[in-house]
């Protein structure tokens, strides 16, 4: 049996999540620029070209959706953040982020990417205490563990959770370049889809 998230492929973008069409399940990511959003959605999906990944913090300017399995999608957000781009588009999409988490009956998780060497900057803790006052259902995933040193990786863990208010094993703790967590995250990503 294949492993479930490889058959995801590119659908459609959309500035208005109003203008997505209907699915059965879905679940989102968001995390701040240049926190390995798209590394990751590849490294689930386990392929290297599903989600654009470019060296300029904040090219998702769109709703991004992947179609994964019968009526399922994994939906690619914009980062926020460092993002470029004229102030008047980046003030957008806030109110376009927004809109689509509060909009889709069929979410099922929001993933919020933090950086694990750098931990939660303002903007994610703004994001999470939002998703918190909205009960949107939301998990945190610590990205780029493969750049905290093994030695300090537990400390690390604990730091980045207690920041959050959670504790370590709340955290997701992945590396989309060396495979770390990933095999437990997509698999938590699929049983979300009903995969």
């Amino acid at each position: 049996m294949a492993q479930p998230l490889t058959d995801a492929k590119f659908v459609t973008s959309a500035a208005d999540a109003k203008k997505l069409g209907v699915c059965h399940a879905e679940v989102a990511f968001v995390g701040r620029s240049n926190v390995g959003k798209s590394s990751l959605l590849n490294a689930l999906a386990n392929q290297k070209q599903l989600a654009r990944v470019s060296k300029t913090p904040g090219r998702t300017r769109l709703i991004n959706v992947f179609l994964t399995g019968p009526d399922r999608w994994i939906v690619d957000l914009p980062g926020y953040g460092f993002a470029t781009g004229p102030a008047a588009e980046r003030a957008t999409w806030q109110k376009m982020v927004e809109g689509y988490l509060t909009g889709r009956a069929t979410l099922r998780m929001v993933f919020v990417l933090v950086d694990a060497e750098v931990g939660p900057t303002k903007l994610d803790h703004q994001m999470i205490e939002w998703l918190r006052a909205e009960s949107l259902p939301h998990r945190i995933v610590a990205t780029k563990a493969d750049q905290v040193k093994p030695s300090k990786a537990l400390k690390q863990r604990k730091d980045v959770a207690a920041d959050l208010g959670l504790h370590a094993n709340d955290i997701a703790w992945v590396s989309a370049g060396k495979g770390t967590g990933i095999p437990e995250l997509r698999r938590e990503v699929a049983d979300l889809l009903n995969l």
